[in-house]
């Protein structure tokens, strides 16, 4: 239920970000999240995924192609909130990203709102 209640706050923009100063990077984890294939419910409540697209009992997601998981800034106006992202896919013509904060916190947004940055630790 968290998860859903992070995913709706984050499509409003509403989300708990940090100011991207100094930040600790975690390695990135070795399981716990999806890659190649579109997320289903018990993927989400296994914590491996955010969201299922779906239209009613009808997964409509596609994934991406994109490296999963990577390290990312999802970006709020003048805000940066490090990320790893562990979905991204695409459904109704929306690129849609699936992200986990520091703080095991879920988030997702749309692509432009991600600025990815790749499977090595940032500097």
């Amino acid at each position: 239920m968290n998860r859903f209640i992070a995913l709706c706050l984050s499509i409003f923009g509403i989300t708990g970000a940090v100011a991207a100063e100094s930040v600790a990077w975690s390695p990135l984890p070795k399981d716990g999240f999806i890659s190649g294939r579109a997320a289903s419910k018990a993927d989400v409540e296994a914590g491996r995924a955010v969201f299922v697209a779906a239209k009613g009992d009808v997964i409509i997601g596609k994934p991406i192609a994109m490296q999963i998981p990577q390290y990312a800034w999802h970006k709020e106006g003048n805000r940066k909130t490090p990320v790893v992202v562990i979905q991204a896919e695409e459904a109704s013509g929306q690129k849609i990203i699936g992200a986990r904060l520091s703080d095991g916190q879920y988030l997702a947004g749309t692509l432009a709102e991600f600025e990815l940055l790749g499977m090595n630790t940032p500097k």
